[in-house]
């Protein structure tokens, strides 16, 4: 009794949606839309396997690595990360995804879902020399909706208020995860200087190639 099992039982929590709510997703990128994908450094992108069982991977660059290929697709890099490659395998599996675009101290964010495809087109991944070196693939989403999502989340959040972030600045550090789920032989300090050193690596090697 205390379980929702159907699409009936939800509706009755919740109010029907403004028309204007109802109105905002759109399968087209505008000129505003593409101005707001291409200034972001930031972005969530969630898959799942073909099972259903779902991934959600942090991906951030400079403003430009999410770049608009048309007014129906956006596109972006692969760059370095730990090479489980989640997210790829799961767009080979199962091509839905869905992107959440940030703007550093902006409230709204921007959803992107669609068809996702793995692309190794050279004039593709040629498109950001000039900010990265050419990555191994780019991922590409056909839109199929594209919405701007409410503030409320991060103003509940206090996301961008740095009066809020001393909470987290006195949680251990997130090494100690690694630590208690492997197993490790290695004190937390060890662990973070091995972890920096390879973030330091991975993002030198991100840097446009040399000519």
């Amino acid at each position: 009794m205390s379980t929702i099992t159907t699409q009936e039982q939800l509706r009755e929590l919740y109010r029907t949606p403004s028309k204007l709510v109802q109105a905002k997703k759109t399968a087209v990128i505008d000129a505003t839309t593409r101005e707001i994908v291409e200034a972001s450094p930031f972005f969530l992108l969630a898959t799942a396997d073909a099972d259903g069982r779902c991934d959600v991977s942090p991906r951030g660059g400079p403003p430009g690595q999410l770049i608009v290929l048309d007014e129906h697709r956006v596109a972006f890099p692969d760059l370095s990360g730990n090479n489980l490659i989640d997210s790829l395998s799961n767009i080979v599996d199962n091509p839905q995804a869905g992107l959440l675009v940030l703007t550093p101290g902006t409230d709204e964010t921007l959803r992107i879902d669609g068809r996702a495809t793995i692309s190794v087109d050279p004039e593709l991944l040629d498109r950001w020399a000039d900010q990265l070196r050419t990555p191994k693939c780019a991922v590409i989403i056909e839109v199929e909706h594209t919405f701007l999502h409410c503030a409320k989340a991060f103003r509940r959040g206090r996301v961008w208020d740095p009066s809020s972030w001393a909470a987290g600045a006195a949680l251990p550090d997130h090494v100690n995860t690694l630590i208690s789920a492997i197993g490790l032989d290695a004190t937390a300090d060890e662990i973070r200087a091995g972890l920096e050193q390879g973030y330091a690596a991975d993002l030198e090697a991100d840097k446009p190639e040399l000519a």
